[in-house]
């Protein structure tokens, strides 16, 4: 035993001994380390003043990782990488000399210019400008870079093309250009970036094909170019030459179908996001082999057929969304593995499966707007985690199974308001009533003769119960604005319906403002809410920005519409198509947003049984009252 607790001992020693030489040997290492040179301090200075950043304190060493140049930050953050403020100096090299090697500024709202003294740092690999209100080009000067992380996403940067000049920046392995107004085609120079591994080109307004110089890219592991405007097909060539891929990510891309069924070599994918694809449709593409994915989206894509049994063998599959297109066929039995379904808008016929009722709060399904069997809609589907609205052939396929049947149709109504998000309010004599259920991804929520369908999950941050309610930011000083301080979220697809109502022609009130998105110089102005507008199935707003259209944040604007009730039912569909921006003010900042809801029909609205009882009983009594009169008057006692 003596022996073990002397080894013990000894060890410990050991350990205290290596740790203390570790110690001397930095602390040599870093002695032998000259400070920062001169040139690069003045190169620092002078991009502190081209980009307006205030806080930098050259009385301490740039290098010392103090407050001023080395800010601590929470990965675990929720806003976590949007604001950083580091610069970062190694002395790693063979002169045994401080440089800097990266500076990183997110989230700071620097008013200045992109800075071109950048390229007076000769030992920086990276340089990112995310979330500030940066403008002016892409300086020239820095093509002379050996810079290897480059990102100005969620800019102030001008209309115009992307420099050609950015090809000469070989070293680049990340480069993001997202959330500004690079317009033209993108340069075939990107093409000779042959070490990136990351591109990212989503919400600008690049137009023209995507050039075949970018099969070049063959290292690509990420690639995002959503939100543009350019023309052509998505060529085969791309796929072959990106077979690293494992995140690809083409929503509202301006690009045509097909998909080509070349996709099939990107076995290393993770996730694919593909939506909103013009021109010619086709079936299930071939995705058998990617064994990895953890997270697909085939979103209005023109896809006709059945799903493929092989989606059932990805076990890795998390989070799956085929909704907008034309698949058919029975209710696939999907594994209980996958916590987000989305099979919205589709043809698919066929009972729906017990299992689907039988899964617990964790786990969201959206089927809504099918056609399944008209035995389906005796299944109670009113859960929280389970829309089933417009999903059977029934009759009258607006009701969603029984979930209605507690709320009978007992009279004709003639109007409803309702404070979307928020509470009840009365406003000039009209109750607004409460909207403050909290909604969800796959959600339909009733209450007496009105309710909505909710479908859609934010893909791109974490999701939380507050996601599908706006609330407002800032002091709100328009008429009634009580009716615009939360408001009504989704990601992808909300739908408002009135039922019970009397037939005929209706005049419809949308009240809306953006209380999220911000007017101030900041990058928190940059992002572009942009959705469609649908009224009885019926296009009345497309491509509709709130901001732009009150021309402000935080001021009201209240579109007007005529609506014909011939069912009894009236719906307001407000739909997302993945135009606009994403990422700002945060990630998660998109989608239809609704204020208000104003419905009154335009006739005079008949009699009720009661307003009628009560004036033929009137008028019976005053008929009664007169005949009396009349008949004392003819016997004379009324004379006098």
């Amino acid at each position: 035993m003596h022996d073990k607790k002397k080894m013990k001992h000894n060890i410990i020693m050991l350990m205290i001994l290596v740790l203390c030489l570790i110690c001397i040997t930095s602390l040599e290492v870093e002695a032998k380390c000259s400070p920062l040179p001169p040139t690069e301090v003045e190169a620092l200075k002078e991009i502190g003043k081209e980009l307006r950043k205030r806080d930098w304190n050259f009385e301490e060493d740039p290098c010392s990782n103090k407050s001023s140049w080395a800010s601590p930050f929470d990965t675990k953050s929720e806003d976590w990488p949007s604001s950083m403020n580091n610069v970062t100096c190694s002395c790693s090299f063979p002169d045994e000399t401080y440089h800097v090697i990266s500076i990183m500024l997110q989230g700071q709202d620097l008013p200045g210019v992109l800075p071109p003294s950048i390229a007076r740092l000769p030992y920086l690999t990276t340089l990112d400008l995310n979330r500030n209100y940066l403008t002016g080009e892409i300086p020239r000067q820095w093509a002379s870079t050996k810079l290897e992380h480059l990102s100005v996403s969620v800019n102030n940067l001008p209309a115009g093309s992307i420099p050609s000049y950015l090809g000469n920046i070989t070293t680049l392995q990340y480069l993001s250009l997202e959330t500004n107004r690079f317009s033209g085609t993108v340069p075939l120079e990107l093409g000779n970036l042959v070490n990136l591994t990351r591109l990212v080109l989503s919400a600008n307004n690049l137009t023209g094909e995507l050039p075949m110089a970018l099969t070049n890219l063959t290292k690509l592991i990420e690639l995002r170019i959503s939100s543009n405007s350019f023309t052509g097909t998505i060529a085969p060539e791309f796929f072959q030459s990106w077979n690293q891929l494992q995140e690809l990510e083409i929503q509202a891309s301006g690009l045509e179908g097909p998909i080509p069924s070349s996709i099939s070599i990107l076995k290393k994918l993770t996730e694919l996001r593909i939506s909103d694809l013009n021109g010619k449709g086709s079936e299930f593409p071939p995705l058998n082999e990617t064994t990895k994915l953890k997270r697909l989206m085939l979103r209005s894509c023109n896809l006709s057929g059945r799903i493929p049994d092989y989606i059932l063998a990805l076990k890795s599959l998390n989070m799956l969304d085929l909704s907008f297109n034309r698949l058919v066929g029975s209710f696939p039995e999907f594994t209980s593995l996958l916590q987000y379904l989305y099979l919205t808008n589709n043809l698919l016929t066929g009972p729906i499966p017990d299992w689907i009722n039988n899964r617990d709060s964790r786990y969201f399904t959206d089927i809504s707007y099918n056609n399944f069997s008209e035995s389906s809609a005796q299944i109670p589907s009113c859960t929280g985690t389970l829309n089933s609205f417009k999903s059977f052939t029934a009759r009258d396929n607006s009701l969603s199974g029984e979930c209605l049947k507690k709320y009978p149709c007992g009279k004709d109504h003639y109007s409803l308001h309702i404070n979307c998000g928020g509470e009840a309010t009365t406003i000039r004599g009209t109750k607004f009533e409460e909207d403050a259920d909290l909604g969800g991804p796959a959600k339909f929520f009733s209450v007496n003769i009105w309710g909505f369908s909710s479908t859609g999950q934010f893909w791109d941050k974490n999701p939380t119960a507050q996601d599908y309610i706006a609330k407002n930011v800032s002091l709100l000083t328009m008429e009634n604005s009580e009716l615009y301080t939360n408001a009504r979220l989704s990601p992808l697809s909300l739908t408002y319906y009135a039922r019970c109502l009397g037939n005929g022609i209706y005049n419809v009130k949308l009240h809306f403002a953006e209380i999220i998105i911000r007017g101030n110089a900041s990058f928190y102005r940059l992002g572009r809410r942009v959705f469609d507008v649908y009224i009885q199935e019926q296009l009345v707003l497309k491509e509709f920005d709130i901001a732009k259209e009150a021309q402000g944040t935080d001021k009201e604007v209240i579109k007007k519409f005529k609506a014909v009730v011939k069912n009894k039912t009236l719906e307001i569909r407000f739909h997302w198509s993945r135009k606009g921006t994403t990422g700002s003010p945060h990630k998660g900042t998109y989608g239809p947003l609704i204020s208000a809801i104003s419905i009154n029909s335009d006739f005079r609205p008949p009699l009720g049984r009661e307003t009628k009882a009560l004036i033929v009983g009137g008028a019976s009594v005053l008929c009664l009252a007169l005949l009396i009169l009349g008949i004392l008057w003819w016997q004379g006692c009324l004379n006098s």
